[in-house]
C-alpha cells in the first residue's frame, strides 16, 4: 500500500517558521516529482512548491517564493517544506503530492497524504 504521511504541522506565531516532512511507504517514488498544497477552509487546493525528480528544479506560488523552500531526499524518499516568515495567510491544511510532472495543478498528481495543519496565529 503507497503511502504519504506528513509530519511537522502545528500552531506558530506570525514571523516564526515550520517545516513538515513527507515520507513515502509503499513504494519509491523513482522519477516522480514532489509537490507540497494547501487547502484554508472553504477554499480550494492551491499550489505551493514542487521539485523535479533530481531536484534540480524546483517551482514556488508567487505568494511562498522567497519564503518557502522544497527539498527532497530521495535516498530516503522524502520531501520537505521549510516555511520561514509565516504569515497569518498561511494558515491551511498542508498536503505532500507525488506525479510524474512537477506542474502547479492538483490534477497532475497521482498520489496525495492525509495533511497536516499549520496555524500561524498573529
Amino acid at each position: 500500500q503507497v503511502q504519504l504521511v506528513e509530519s511537522g504541522g502545528g500552531l506558530v506565531q506570525a514571523g516564526g517558521s515550520l517545516r513538515l516532512s513527507c515520507a513515502a511507504s509503499g513504494r519509491t517514488f523513482s522519477g516522480y516529482a514532489r509537490a507540497w498544497f494547501r487547502q484554508a477552509p472553504g477554499e480550494e487546493r492551491a499550489f505551493v512548491a514542487a521539485t523535479s525528480w533530481g531536484g534540480g528544479s524546483t517551482y514556488y506560488a508567487d505568494s511562498v517564493k522567497g519564503r518557502f523552500t522544497i527539498s527532497r531526499d530521495n535516498a530516503k524518499n522524502t520531501v520537505s517544506l521549510q516555511m520561514n516568515s509565516l504569515k497569518p495567510e498561511d494558515t491551511a491544511v498542508y498536503f505532500c503530492a507525488a506525479g510524474r510532472v512537477p506542474r502547479s495543478s492538483a490534477g497532475s498528481y497521482d498520489y496525495w497524504g492525509q495533511g497536516t495543519q499549520v496555524t500561524v496565529s498573529s
